[in-house]
């Protein structure tokens, strides 16, 4: 593919619900350019989009793919992004390289949960956008109630710039509006323009040239006297008004017949802006000192990392987009912000799978490297005499977590790794080792993103997991304070074993962990040698506490007094005594058992509101407020973890897909007496068939 300057290109995000005809569309622009000589069917598992096997096995896309082209002496970079809510991290990544967003639009389905939820992400970064209404050929498709149902949700100034010819089974192609030009399908001709279609076209075209002048004084003066606008005028009012957001094109098409595809392209060369068009980033050099960079090919190099693919044949792919500079091959760059130097050997274009080789990208332009040793995504490649570290993307927290472990012994050893690998492939993927369950827990956004990543890991990695819901990490503490005393005796013929303890246990408030004490041992009633045995028994029972076997926090020990032997006095002795006061003690002042509280904040449309009010309260959840914005109902909530195990199948059941939430742990508080006896007795249950096992 040939060099393209930064005037030149145009990174487009595909922005959508699931179904709306993304990667058709990218397919459908690929046949356009002559790249293809047959267009592919996501169904048939065929497009260059979606390559990616689960992607074929689940007919939708699951990762952002780049699918550049060739058109009229400029490069579209087309980024491609799943319309399902579990996989937004792949969609923010692509945001947060893009210049402009198209949002597709079903004609008969109209604005979907999956088209606000886009619509919010380039609010997020402020990016331009128009929108298209595909799959104009379906049957009901009505362009106008669509437009009118935008208009009513969205911001802006939403204006077609396209008009359909027919709808339905009847759509032959599109006007455009400021050429006043049409593009028909496919066997189409000028009679298949309704007649009927001249008074909209011309109302249509009369909306247009007002929105286009409105930014521009020198035009609405113009206008306003009563002279026509050229095209030219019209469209430097357009590409100013889309520019600033002020301005939301309309344009329709059948990508599937490919009707209005070319008319889109034409529009996203001529309206969208190009890298150059858009503000500068603002960097920072490793003494913090910040810096503009404007997308100049003549500019000091930053290249920044914004995804990176696990390829168990090739290694680690890291696909990017060139912020300032020209990033060339077979060079040396520094990797910030982990500081190493990498060698960059062959640089190429993407295209799905493909990747075409490349000799160097332009400020603005986007490609892929392969084989980077430590530059992970989000991380920025620059020249070490003149090095800057890009804004990290902040993906959303997890919402949804699978407890995993290995099938096999073999899986075990290998487990560690895949899950770093996933987790470094997709940022919203993340794993540790919860100590108080003893078990790995694999988080993300969802069950099918989950389902994914462990299906990925075996098919890329040869590791097989088996997944259960992870067990709460309750605590264990207590509410008052207790004495007791342990005598450790054991005679076996020869030496024996003798230890006595006494001991106070006392709560400390929260979050002050554990505390041990013997300065009220007097006498030398203990020798000072044993006070470490007695601390280590103790601490040997604070991982798997007496009650129900969880971590136990906030408990300060004193031992007050004992006794010793001279001769079978002895370190595993005091051990002993020392556990086994330390749990007698426990037990006997008011064990607790203590569950994590979230702090959840839920989005829904207004009209979901009772409905979730009501199921916070069947999942113990106290609500903290409420509020209303834009047609959306906000709720802030304390609610037990418990409870929330499974929450995001359950929202988006309750709200049709509509709703979102963000949790986070805020604190602990004792389990219910009723609930805490069924918790406690089959965690000795479990004990039991461990035991026997």
């Amino acid at each position: 593919m040939a060099h393209f300057s930064t005037d030149m290109l145009r990174n487009i995000v595909l922005i959508g619900h699931g179904s709306s005809g993304k990667t058709t569309l990218a397919e459908a622009m690929l046949f356009n350019t002559g790249v293809l000589s047959r267009r592919g069917r996501v169904e048939d598992g065929t497009t260059v989009g979606d390559w990616d096997e689960e992607a074929i096995r689940r007919k939708i896309s699951v990762a952002a793919s780049v699918i550049p082209s060739e058109f009229k002496g400029h490069k579209l970079n087309i980024l491609d992004t799943p319309g399902f809510i579990d996989f937004v991290g792949e969609t923010l990544g692509a945001v947060s390289v893009a210049d402009a967003g198209l949002v597709l639009v079903d004609p008969v389905s109209g604005v979907e949960v999956g088209t606000e939820l886009g619509w919010g992400h380039l609010d997020d970064r402020s990016l331009p956008r128009a929108i298209l209404i595909n799959k104009m050929d379906r049957e009901n498709a009505q362009f106008q109630r669509v437009l009118g149902s935008l208009r009513e949700t969205f911001s802006g100034v939403i204006v077609p710039l396209q008009l359909p010819i027919g709808e339905g089974s009847e759509f032959r192609g599109v006007v455009d509006l400021i050429a006043m030009k049409a593009y028909l399908g496919e066997g189409a001709t000028a009679s298949d323009i309704p007649s009927a279609m001249e008074s909209d076209v011309e109302a249509a075209r009369t909306q247009l040239i007002e929105a286009s002048a409105e930014g521009d004084d020198e035009l609405i003066m113009k206008y306003l006297d009563g002279e026509a606008l050229t095209a030219e005028e019209i469209t430097r009012g357009l590409r100013a008004g889309i520019a600033n957001n002020a301005i939301v094109p309309v344009f329709c098409s059948a990508a599937t017949t490919g009707i209005g595809v070319r008319a889109l392209m034409e529009a996203l060369v001529a309206f969208m802006p190009s890298p150059a068009d858009r503000p500068a980033l603002v960097a920072k050099r490793p003494n913090d000192d910040e810096v503009n960079l404007p997308a100049s090919a003549s500019g000091p190099l930053a290249v920044f990392v914004w995804k990176t693919v696990a390829d168990p044949y090739v290694g680690k792919i890291s696909y990017y987009r060139v912020i300032s500079g020209t990033f060339h091959g077979d060079s040396r760059l520094q990797s910030l912000p982990s500081g190493n130097e990498e060698r960059i050997s062959q640089i190429f274009v993407a295209r799905g799978k493909e990747q075409l080789p490349a000799t160097e990208f332009a400020a603005g332009d986007i490609g892929g490297v392969a084989k980077l040793s430590s530059t992970a995504t989000n991380d920025t490649l620059s020249e070490k005499a003149n090095s800057f570290a890009l804004p990290r993307l902040v993906y959303p927290e997890p919402l949804y977590s699978v407890a995993v472990s290995p099938r096999t012994k073999a899986d075990s050893a290998k487990m560690g790794p895949a899950l770093s690998r996933v987790a470094e492939e997709d940022p919203s993927v993340s794993w540790r080792f919860e100590q108080g369950t003893g078990e790995t827990i694999l988080s993300g956004m969802g069950e099918v993103h989950l389902d994914l990543a462990v299906r990925r890991m075996e098919a890329k990695f040869g590791v097989g997991l088996t997944t259960t819901v992870p067990k709460v990490p309750y605590r264990e503490s207590i509410t008052r304070s207790a004495a007791d005393y342990h005598r450790h005796k054991k005679q076996t013929g020869g030496a024996g074993q003798f230890g006595e303890v006494h001991m106070e246990i006392k709560p400390l408030p929260t979050g002050s962990g554990f505390e041990f004490d013997t300065s009220r041992v007097f006498g030398g009633a203990i020798q000072n040698s044993f006070f470490p045995s007695i601390e280590k028994g103790v601490k040997s029972r604070l991982a798997e506490g007496p009650l129900a076997g969880y971590p136990v926090v906030d408990v300060r020990c004193e031992v007050y007094d004992g006794k010793m032997h001279p001769v079978d006095s002895k370190d595993i002795a005091f051990q002993i005594a020392g556990r086994e006061v330390f749990k007698k003690t426990f037990l006997a002042a008011g064990p607790v058992l203590l569950e994590p509280v979230m702090d959840v904040r839920i989005t829904v449309p207004e009209e979901y509101m009772g409905d979730i009010m009501s199921d916070l309260n069947t999942r113990r959840g106290r609500v903290q407020g409420m509020e209303q914005t834009k047609g959306k109902g906000i709720v802030t909530a304390q609610v037990p973890l418990a409870e929330m195990q499974r929450y995001a199948i359950d929202l988006r059941s309750i709200t049709q897909g509509r709703g979102f939430y963000t949790m986070r742990v805020s604190h602990y508080d004792p389990v219910p007496a009723h609930i805490a006896e069924g918790i406690i007795a089959q965690a000795k249950k479990d004990r039991v068939e461990s035991d026997e096992e």
